[in-house]
């Protein structure tokens, strides 16, 4: 279908616009026309209702009047229709009418004769039969309208009185003219008053737009100072919450990509020492390398790569975000713990595992959830003494929390440490000539908020460290 078919256009974010000029048109602009277009259908119907109420009240008056005078001549001698043929209309206290007495068997008598009679109808007519008390309406005689009336003057006759409408008329005229004209300044008024109003309203608009488009050229993130406390003053500051939050993962990555190149530092360069000279000792005429001093590089470099896997694996896992792409689904966080201890059993030597679990149930990312348990218990395991004893226990807070601690009997953390052991990349200084990449714990917070909970460290009381992972969920009872 062509744009003129369908009468609106599709923009380039996919919405619809019904009618394409709009687009053209400032934001301002359009509130100064939807103002005028509000004014001047107000204008259009008050002037409407003006109108037509003062019409009917001229009319209304009108009536009553002729009325009036048409029954006081009734009750006169002008009923009589030999009187009536002598005196002029003067005597009724207007010269622009016309008076006659209408026989329903004859015809109708006029004061200053047929010429001034007034125009007669079947109203009149029935009026003068007794059909009907009074009668009022307009007609036209010679291009001339009137307002005639009719009372009943006796058996069989009316009396009629007709004026003329030339004076009502042209005090319509005057108000028909007056009403657009005064209502056309209103809606100009109107149109500049609501340009004004949408000039004022919109500045706080202006200003985020002056915002977008710096943030947008200069990548310069500052908020924008927010005034008043209305819809447009919390945009703003919704709006400056949106640039902190773009700031604060800015920094973020910027920090990951210098602790990630600080850390990636230092296995490269022994990798690559070890790598020259394997190669200088493989050069014709080299000193030959004794046989357990190569596989010592060897040995090294093997352990230089799985600890670049390691740290590569523990980035990719940081920066990734929880996308659709990730299944939450219904899972027993017991069988996740086991499956963990399985496997941190495997790889921990003499360190023995103590768990003391509970049914728990929730929804969430098994994978996940097993990595971060499992870095726990490899923390664990690394700091515990020889044939130590590491206790991993979930312990329900309410009906729908619960709390995974596992505690070693190693050193502990210092107290300064504690509220950073979770930070990425940030090792104790006691922990500097240690293996590992400072990651493990931070992917252990990552999960947990990324499954509504949270985490802490502290001591425990087997004089090691306690780490603590509160989960949500529910319990299972058997």
């Amino acid at each position: 279908m062509s744009r003129a078919a369908a009468g609106r256009y599709i923009r380039p974010d996919g919405s619809t616009a019904r009618i394409e000029v709009l687009d053209q048109i400032s934001l301002r602009t359009r509130i100064g026309l939807l103002a005028a277009l509000v004014a001047a259908l107000a204008v259009v119907l008050v002037s409407a209702a003006a109108f037509v109420t003062v019409r009917v009240n001229i009319l209304q008056t009108l009536d009553a009047n002729l009325l009036q005078r048409a029954s006081a001549a009734a009750q006169s001698e002008l009923a009589d229709p030999q009187q009536l043929a002598t005196i002029p209309t003067e005597v009724l206290g207007a010269g622009d009418i016309r008076l006659a007495l209408l026989l329903a068997a004859g015809p109708a008598i006029s004061a200053e004769g047929a010429a001034s009679a007034p125009p007669l109808g079947r109203d009149e007519l029935a009026v003068a039969q007794g059909v009907a008390s009074s009668s009022t309406r307009t007609a036209t005689e010679d291009g001339v309208p009137y307002r005639v009336v009719a009372v009943q003057a006796g058996r069989g006759q009316a009396l009629v009185i007709a004026q003329q409408l030339d004076s009502t008329q042209q005090v319509m005229t005057k108000l028909g003219v007056a009403l657009p004209i005064v209502g056309g300044v209103g809606v100009v008024v109107a149109a500049f008053a609501g340009v004004a109003i949408a000039r004022a309203g919109l500045r706080p608009v202006d200003r985020l737009t002056a915002a977008t488009e710096r943030v947008a050229a200069t990548g310069d993130l500052r908020p924008i100072p927010v005034e008043g406390s209305d819809e447009l003053a919390r945009l703003t500051a919704s709006f400056n919450e949106m640039l902190g939050a773009v700031a604060a993962s800015q920094e973020q990555q910027r920090r990951l990509v210098a602790d990630a190149g600080h850390e990636l530092r230092t296995p490269l360069t022994s990798m690559r020492t070890n790598l020259e000279l394997l190669a200088a000792a493989s050069k014709p005429g080299a000193p030959t390398l004794p046989d357990a001093e190569r596989a010592e590089i060897l040995d090294d470099v093997q352990a230089q790569v799985a600890e670049l896997s390691t740290l590569v694996g523990d980035l990719v896992e940081l920066a990734r975000d929880d996308t659709p792409m990730v299944v939450h689904e219904p899972l027993e966080l017991t069988e996740v713990v086991m499956r963990a201890l399985e496997r941190a059993r495997r790889r921990a030597g003499d360190v023995e595992f103590v768990p003391q679990l509970v049914p728990w149930t929730l929804v969430g990312d098994a994978t996940a959830l097993e990595r971060a348990v499992l870095n726990l218990l490899d923390n664990a395991a690394k700091w515990s003494p020889p044939d130590g004893r590491v206790r991993v226990q979930m312990r329900p807070l309410d009906e729908w929390s619960v709390v995974l601690e596992v505690a070693d009997a190693g050193p502990g953390i210092a107290e300064e440490d504690l509220p950073r052991v979770f930070d990425r990349f940030y090792r104790a200084d006691t922990s500097r000539t240690m293996p590992g990449s400072g990651l493990g714990l931070a992917i252990v917070r990552q999960v947990a908020v990324r499954h509504g909970g949270a985490v802490w460290a502290g001591r425990a009381p087997e004089g090691g460290a306690l780490l603590a992972m509160r989960l949500p969920g529910r319990r299972l009872f058997p």
